[in-house]
């Protein structure tokens, strides 16, 4: 990279980290005045209570982050380009033969860097806090009932509830089908309580479901599979379990909206998942996200050079009110994809294919 190149580059990280601490800072302070009331429970220290502040908003800002990254990059590629435009630097450069589309490779490749980062807080860090991310304000302690939806395991085990609460991955009322073998039928287990162990090295009764108070208290050993349920006590059994998990059997729509795309695939493959239409149209959009984040960075740099003499603010408008219009496409397609109106692969596509031509044409026309 030349000098040329390293100064671009530096003014678009700097112009991204203002604009992501100030739409962080802004989107912080107006929630936090809006719902302050929430956050003070009654018996609760100042302590607990800033402390809960803190660890909430910590999470939501990385939701907030996944769901504004292609803005805010879009936003300080627009302001690195004003910058330079207001210094009057545009001119010099392409007087001494350097081209606006090469001026613009760092810029490009710093968004690209900046998208990707985007990804990576989608795919690893994101699903790994989506349980802290679907907690309310008031739930303090994580005390909360939880709706509990029947699901199978990879062994056909199925298990379902009626209500859990998230702090002890408790379910109450816990219900455990077993799948036929060759000495018996299906076999039916009900618990009172059954509460979620999360696999652990070297512990046997780990990653599973510690059942206590079940009925019927004992069942004869033929009826089941020793690999997947252990008789401990009478009333007492432990239930093992691969993807029947308290995230599983807890898991609402908002949740899955929080899963990576690997775990969407898998779960497009399965019959106990309701709304499949909504998850097809998540996972395709998950392919087209790169592109279309790449469009709009595209778009709007081009809006605000196609005409060098136009004022920036009256570029930047415009350049904002194209991208209202392309988030509002991306939005209606997505609509149609989830009431079947057309294939969610083709609803993640349409913004692209409206767009993508679009932005070709207008980052052709910047004058080099």
């Amino acid at each position: 990279m030349t000098i040329l190149d390293r100064m671009l580059f530096a003014a678009f990280l700097r112009s991204y980290f203002i604009c992501l601490t100030s739409m962080m800072s802004l989107y912080v302070v107006v929630d936090l005045f809006t719902n302050i009331d929430d956050f003070f429970v009654p018996g609760r220290r100042i302590t607990e209570v800033l402390e809960h502040i803190g660890t909430y908003y910590g999470y939501r800002m990385l939701q907030f982050y996944d769901r504004l990254c292609e803005a805010i990059s879009l936003l300080a590629a627009m302001f690195t380009i004003a910058i330079v435009q207001r210094n009057n630097e545009l001119i010099p450069v392409l007087s001494a033969g350097v081209s606006t589309h090469r001026l613009l490779r760092p810029i490009f490749i710093g968004a690209i860097m900046m998208l990707s980062l985007g990804i990576i807080n989608q795919e690893l860090i994101i699903p790994r806090i989506a349980g802290a991310l679907v907690t309310d304000r008031e739930d303090f302690d994580g005390t909360r009932d939880l709706v509990v939806q029947g699901t199978y395991d990879a062994n056909r085990v199925h298990v379902e509830g009626v209500r859990a609460t998230r702090k002890e991955m408790k379910v109450e009322r816990f219900y455990v089908t077993l799948p036929e073998t060759a000495a018996s039928r299906m076999t039916h287990i009900s618990a009172q309580f059954a509460q979620y162990v999360p696999p652990q090295e070297n512990v046997p009764l780990s990653g599973g479901w510690m059942l206590t108070g079940a009925s019927p208290p004992e069942i004869s050993e033929g009826s089941f599979d020793p690999k997947m349920i252990k008789l401990i006590d009478p009333g007492k059994y432990f239930v093992w379990v691969r993807e029947a998990t308290f995230t599983a059997v807890t898991r609402g729509q908002k949740t899955l909206g929080f899963a990576s795309t690997s775990e969407m695939f898998q779960l497009m493959h399965r019959t106990d998942v309701g709304r499949m239409n909504q998850l097809a149209v998540n996972f395709h959009m998950r392919m087209t996200r790169p592109i279309i984040g790449m469009i709009l960075v595209i778009m709007g740099i081009s809006i605000i050079l196609r005409d060098q003499t136009r004022h920036v603010i009256i570029s930047s408008g415009m350049c904002l009110g194209l991208c209202a219009l392309f988030f509002g496409s991306i939005y209606v397609s997505k609509y149609l994809g989830n009431g079947d109106y057309v294939s969610p692969a083709m609803a993640a596509w349409i913004p692209v294919l409206i767009f993508g031509p679009f932005a070709a044409v207008l980052y052709d026309a910047i004058h080099t």
